[in-house]
């Protein structure tokens, strides 16, 4: 643990404490001047369980939170999702704690800045101590393991609330509260100004991308091209077994163990499609503002087996599926493209067949050398977001490193 990297008023004067773990009611680092014993108290003790409901009709864009509006690994939430239509829903407020109580190994665990609305999946605690000091005490993998540890369920596991209320917390004096809600609100607000570079960046590739369509189009060097013209389906079975992955909105082809921490493979993978490095997979799963699903293309190395739900396509050129991969990093450029080619099925179903997927089209480069050389800048800006991501997940290391040694 790097504390010097944290650059905060702090980094001097954490000790460690009790090495031999004689007395099991302190945390193992502790700021000095404090020794007295902790007190334990379960969840239940210290929080309420907001019950109280208001109209969505009531609600901002940016107040309404649903499972999908809370991101994984206590990273905060997105804004602006729709709204569902006016009904009743949960209501909390500023210093409330909002768990996303489905599939909890993500890891869905908010501190509000605000006050609005949430759905039926978000369980709503309102402590009776410092909000902060309960936030961060079960912003932790111990509590997220406790909570599926009593999770019913398979596919969609769901948090037990009567369990969840057991879990025992450690309860420092007021002082010490204060004092470790201090050190790690600096290091969240660094982590902060982490993400909001990454945004930067993201937009600016979004943006260079609308840009270089709308001179390409009016100077006539570029064209409007139909996917099958330039993606082939790959059908290929999965009969080497390869890794299972999933596709992500932010992280794009990602191992489903690594990410997800589990596994949502069936037993037999043999019938899973092979994705190889540049291929374009389709993931036809609603996320968020992609209600028509997700396309990305894939930078593993080595190949590696996706869902049979999702289509996987192999480009006429890497750099091809590249700028596809960058064109669909916007969710209206994704929604526009797919919208046309729902077709509905039984039950007024939304469904793209594989085939389907290629029949609209998309803007792209004329010659040869504009689309290496459009490839080539956009994958310049994302090596730079790669860049700052691992600055990011640096930071993250030392928060959940200090998570797991400032508390009971």
């Amino acid at each position: 643990m790097n504390l010097e990297s944290l650059n905060n008023p702090h980094k001097t004067i954490l000790m460690a404490q009790d090495k031999d773990h004689k007395n099991l009611n302190v945390p193992p680092l502790r700021f000095p001047g404090f020794t007295d014993e902790w007190k334990k108290n379960t969840l239940g003790d210290i929080v309420q369980v907001v019950k109280a409901k208001i109209s969505t009709s009531e609600l901002q864009s940016d107040s309404y939170i649903s499972t999908e509006n809370i991101l994984p690994n206590f990273a905060g939430v997105n804004e602006n999702y729709n709204i569902p239509d006016s009904q009743n829903v949960t209501k909390y407020k500023a210093g409330d704690i909002l768990l996303a109580n489905i599939r909890p190994y993500l890891k869905k665990i908010w501190l509000a800045d605000r006050s609005g609305g949430c759905n039926a999946d978000v369980l709503v605690f309102r402590p009776n101590i410092n909000s902060s000091f309960v936030y961060y005490a079960i912003a932790n993998d111990k509590f997220c393991n406790y909570v599926m540890s009593g999770a019913k369920g398979i596919k969609m596991p769901r948090g037990d609330k009567e369990q969840i209320l057991k879990f025992e917390i450690g309860i420092a004096s007021k002082k010490e509260q204060q004092k470790i809600v201090s050190l790690l609100s600096i290091i969240d607000e660094r982590i902060a100004t982490q993400n909001k570079i990454i945004d930067n960046l993201q937009s600016l590739i979004k943006g260079l991308i609308q840009h270089l369509i709308c001179v390409g189009l009016d100077k006539g060097t570029w064209h409007n091209y139909r996917l099958s013209e330039v993606l082939q389906e790959r059908n290929e079975m999965n009969k080497e077994y390869y890794p299972v992955h999933s596709v992500s909105v932010s992280v794009g082809i990602v191992n489903q163990v690594e990410y997800l921490g589990r596994s949502f493979a069936a037993k037999d993978t043999v019938h899973y499609h092979v994705v190889r490095y540049g291929d374009i997979v389709y993931t036809k799963s609603p996320t968020g503002n992609q209600p028509y699903g997700i396309i990305k293309q894939s930078f593993c190395q080595n190949p590696v087996a996706v869902s049979p739900l999702y289509g996987v396509y192999d480009p006429i050129s890497f750099e091809i599926g590249n700028i596809l991969h960058y064109y669909f990093l916007n969710p209206l450029n994704t929604n526009n493209y797919l919208l046309p080619l729902i077709q509905k099925g039984a039950k007024n179903t939304i469904n793209i067949t594989n085939h389907r997927f290629l029949e609209n089209s998309i803007p792209l480069p004329i010659s040869n050398e504009e689309i290496t050389s459009v490839s080539k800048t956009l994958s310049s800006l994302n090596s730079k977001i790669e860049l700052e991501n691992r600055a990011l997940n640096t930071l993250l290391k030392e928060r959940q490193y200090l998570l797991n040694m400032l508390f009971i």
